[in-house]
Parts: C-alpha cells; sequence; structure tokens
C-alpha cells in the first residue's frame, strides 16, 4: 500500500554549494539498540578527553530514550542522531517518533534505511524515501543508509541493489544535508570487513550514479562514508581511499576505540 505522507513542511536546509577538496570528514556512530543511563555516560566522560578534530563531523547516532540524555552531556562539537524516523507527522500513530517532535527537541541529524530497518521492520525503498522527506522537510539533516546483502554481491548485483535503493530518494539528494552510508550487509557486526579497494570500488559507482542522476556539483559535495565493522585498526586503510570521506560505526562506537577512528578521519587524504 501507498504510505500518505502527513509530514508537515517545516523549512527544508538550504543547499550549499561544496567542491570536491571541501567534503569534509564525517564519523556517525550507531548505537543501535545498545546503552543504559550510566554507561552511555561513561561512554561520554571518556570521549570528552579526546582532540578536537575541527576537520571532522561527529554525530552519534542514539536510542530515542537516551537522546535527551546525550544531548546535555556529549562534548559540544560532537552532535547527536537519531535511528529513525516515522514516515509520517504527528497524529495517531502509537509508538512512532515523527520527524515534527525530533526538530521540537532540536535533534540535528536522522539515520534512514539502515539494513537492520530494512529486514527485521520492513522497510521498503518507498518508505525510505517518504521518511527522508519527512526529515528534510523539518530541517534535519540524514545519513541515508544503502548496502548490498552477501547473496547480491555473489550473483554480482550490487552495483543494481544500490542504484535501485538510491534512485528512490535520488530528487532529495543535497550536498549540504544528505549523507550517503555504504554498508554492505554482509559486513555489518560480522566481522567481516569490505577491503579498501571493495569499499573504495561501490563509493566511486555511488558517486558516478550522482554524476548522472543529480549531476557533479551533487556528485562532488555530497559525502560517501563507509559501514561495515569499521574499527580503529582497519579505518586509517580505508580513509586513504579518495572517494571514502568517513564512516558509520557500530560496535566500536560504543568503545573507546571510537576516539581513534575520528583521529583516522581528521588525517590529510
Amino acid at each position: 500500500a501507498k504510505l500518505s505522507s502527513h509530514c508537515v513542511k517545516h523549512q527544508k536546509p538550504k543547499p550549499q554549494t561544496m567542491a570536491t577538496a571541501a567534503r569534509k570528514g564525517f564519523v556517525g556512530g550507531n548505537w543501535k539498540c545498545n546503552g543504559t543511563t550510566d554507561t552511555l555516560n561513561a561512554l561520554m566522560d571518556g570521549f570528552a578527553s579526546a582532540p578536537e578534530a575541527s576537520n571532522v563531523d561527529v554525530v552519534l547516532g542514539a536510542p530515542a530514550i537516551y537522546i535527551p540524555q546525550v544531548q546535555a552531556k556529549l562534548r559540544k562539537d560532537w552532535q547527536v542522531a537519531a535511528q529513525n524516523c516515522a514516515a509520517q507527522g504527528n497524529g495517531a500513530f502509537t509508538g512512532e517518533i515523527s520527524a515534527n517532535m525530533l526538530a521540537d527537541c532540536k535533534v540535528p541529524w536522522v539515520i534512514i534505511g539502515h539494513s537492520e530497518r530494512r529486514a527485521y521492520y520492513g522497510e521498503t525503498d518507498e518508505i525510505v524515501n517518504t521518511k527522508i522527506g519527512c526529515a528534510l522537510g523539518q530541517g534535519i539533516k540524514v545519513i541515508a543508509c544503502c548496502g548490498e546483502k552477501l547473496e547480491e554481491r555473489e550473483a554480482n548485483q550490487t552495483f543494481d541493489v544500490i542504484k535501485r535503493q538510491l534512485t528512490a530518494f535520488a530528487d532529495k539528494l543535497d550536498a549540504a544535508n544528505v549523507v550517503i552510508a555504504y554498508e554492505p550487509v554482509w559486513a555489518i557486526g560480522t566481522g567481516k570487513v569490505a577491503s579498501p579497494e571493495q569499499a573504495q570500488e561501490v563509493h566511486a559507482f555511488i558517486r558516478a550514479w550522482m554524476t548522472e542522476a543529480r549531476g557533479a556539483e551533487v556528485a562532488a559535495g555530497t559525502r560517501v562514508i563507509y559501514g561495515g565493522s569499521v574499527a580503529a585498526a582497519n579505518a586509517p586503510d580505508l580513509w586513504k581511499k579518495i572517494d571514502i570521506d568517513g564512516f558509520l560505526v557500530g560496535g566500536a562506537s560504543l568503545k573507546p576505540e571510537f576516539t581513534a577512528i575520528v583521529a583516522a578521519a581528521a588525517a590529510p587524504k
């Protein structure tokens, strides 16, 4: 069934021009459904002592119930993200958190379309597109996820899958307000990581696709980050690749080593 979007328009972020050389590093953390008040406070205490990296945007995706705690406690040069938002605005949608509510609570970022949302909660490309529209319509920036399953990679369908997922929200790409996260599903939480060459190949495809779909300026300016068992040990080699603009980090974002991943993305290319 086609979703009706009840998202009330607010202010869409203004597009900005970004040259290739000006793509700022981006490191997102995705805490998923983990943490307690005490463990997250301790984690943020540890993060507070890490050196400032002014050339990297650092955004932590917290469970919704802990977002106010993170906003109050997190170091001020880092930002918080929601891990999801509703495909509708406010209304009779029990259990949902709308983009309107995130905007009201001054949450600047949201992760949309993560493979776990697609696999476990039935999020289709259409739903992902609707959610991205809701978020941008409320002035919230988006980390938009894409990635292929193992069987799709083995069947040489990686590019077809990525193109299908991205085409669904191609009209919403905006270098200043949308970050694309490529996360091969077979590498998420498995300990398997795409080699720097495998990741670069897909990132280069995404940038070429954006050039065709939205033009050279959007393609050059949009940050494309890699996720899938990113750790302090492999981040430096991944970062060296020209089209990898940072990371979306799962399990390691709940550990002190997250600061080393941020440091890797602060290094010159």
